[in-house]
């Protein structure tokens, strides 16, 4: 196999990865640099035209994202990773301009220059690494927040798909969390009235678990073996010879995006989506362990048999009990279509502060009744539709101006709901339409409340 020395570059979406902390710490510092000359701009356009001004309407301007975007995707890691997650979590919340920017953080990332790829192997495999190799794509075939994946040959003739994580990433993901936090605050976007520290440690705690890579080939493992008797899933096989810390070796498994699934007749549509909701529910009520990030390019759609592959488990995390049977009473109540119940259940899990319903029972009410309205349809329900989403989210926006319901459920809580919540997402994208209620009343005869942890 020859060394990347001698390769054609193909240097299109080639850019270094900020490896040290001073390097890493100056792109954070021209990133603010360029939006305050950015805000200086608009301010003096606005107030040219007459137009009012506030500060988070100049850090929201077209052109700032934009240089957000375009420095996160250059540092990667924790801090492409968080923007990530902002465009996913936010959903249907985000102003459109913001979330159209944002999601090409998720469909969109430089890769590492040849020369920075190979010191990472050396370092890791050794310096004979191309030894263990009929061949090795340099060229990788997906590139993310944390790691790029490459196509390899085994000496074997074993096909691999092999993980790669970008240099100083593990050491630097503190620091950036705090620097987008920073300009979160700065944005308006985490106002002085919240709590941000719990949220901060639980985003650092997700990012270092996803930055250790024989945690998640232990992960992938796991589900591959959960699911082996269950049709219609691939999970990649862990190649435990060539995995290290910053590296995970598993087989290659050839699909396309999740989002072709939309282009598919509407009956396989539909029944592929319905199997991925029954996997949710099955982390859920059954697994007592979830993949927390619904990430699209963490599905893959094998056309030829209409499987569905898993990718990326470095986001698994335990199910606290107490999330999963708060769910279950929720839902259980809402097929019966009893909203006090569904209010209690909400409350006892961590969902809604009690405060919430106490000051707007009437606004809590209301959006109780319409989840309850489409989760009591016996018929397909239409990801597609989002005309309840408005609705939602008028009542949410009125409640959220009073400031003295602003609280964070419970962590746990919100890496379910993010879970549930991106899976949604991908329905709408996929316009798919799955009769919710029968699967939610299968799911609930077929499995048990989990057993309470231990003190």
């Amino acid at each position: 196999m020859p060394d990347f020395d001698k390769l054609p570059e193909d240097k299109s979406r080639q850019r270094a990865v900020p490896a040290g902390r001073i390097a890493r710490f100056g792109t954070f510092g021209r990133l603010v640099g360029g939006v305050a000359s950015g805000m200086v701009a608009e301010g003096a356009r606005r107030i040219a035209s007459g137009e009012g001004i506030n500060a988070r309407d100049l850090i929201l301007t077209p052109g700032n994202v934009q240089r957000m975007t375009d420095r996160l995707s250059h540092l990667r890691g924790a801090a492409m990773k968080m923007g990530q997650m902002i465009s996913l979590d936010a959903g249907d919340f985000l102003p459109e301009e913001l979330s159209r920017i944002l999601a090409t953080l998720r469909d969109q990332a430089n890769f590492m220059p040849t020369k920075q790829l190979d010191a990472v192997l050396r370092a890791e495999w050794g310096p004979d690494w191309r030894k263990q190799f009929r061949w090795f794509n340099p060229r990788p075939i997906a590139a993310a927040s944390i790691g790029q994946v490459h196509k390899a040959l085994t000496r074997d003739g074993e096909e691999l798909a092999i993980k790669v994580q970008y240099p100083g990433v593990a050491k630097s993901i503190d620091s950036d969390v705090d620097n987008v936090m920073t300009l979160l605050k700065v944005a308006g976007f985490a106002p002085p009235e919240l709590e941000m520290g719990k949220l901060m440690a639980a985003a650092k705690q997700q990012l270092h678990e996803e930055a250790d890579y024989t945690r998640e080939g232990a992960q992938m493992a796991m589900y591959r073996e959960r699911l082996a008797g269950t049709p219609g899933f691939v999970v990649p096989r862990l190649h435990e010879g060539l995995t290290r810390g910053s590296i995970l070796a598993m087989s290659f498994e050839d699909g396309v995006s999740i989002e072709e699934l939309g282009n598919e007749p509407p009956e396989r549509r539909d029944e592929v989506f319905a199997r991925l909701i029954r996997l949710v529910t099955r982390e859920l009520f059954d697994f007592g362990v979830m993949q927390t990030d619904p990430n699209f390019a963490n599905f893959r759609y094998r056309r030829e048999t209409g499987e569905i592959i898993l990718l990326d488990f470095g986001a698994c995390r335990p199910v606290d009990p107490m999330v999963a049977n708060g769910y279950r009473k929720m839902l259980a109540a809402g097929l019966r279509g009893n909203a006090e119940d569904v209010l209690a259940a909400t409350i006892e899990a961590g969902f809604m502060m009690p405060i919430v319903p106490e000051k707007h029972p009437e606004r809590v009410n209301k959006m109780i009744e319409i989840v309850i309205g489409e989760m009591r349809e016996d018929a397909p329900f239409d990801f597609g539709d989002r005309a309840f989403i408005p609705l939602l989210r008028d009542e949410g926006y009125a409640i959220a101006q009073d400031k003295d319901t602003w609280a964070f459920p419970p962590i746990e809580t919100l890496f379910v709901q993010r879970k549930v919540s991106g899976t949604a997402l991908l329905g709408a994208r996929l316009k798919a339409k799955v009769n919710i209620r029968r699967i939610t009343e299968d799911v609930l005869a077929t499995t048990a409340p989990l057993p309470a942890a231990a003190a």
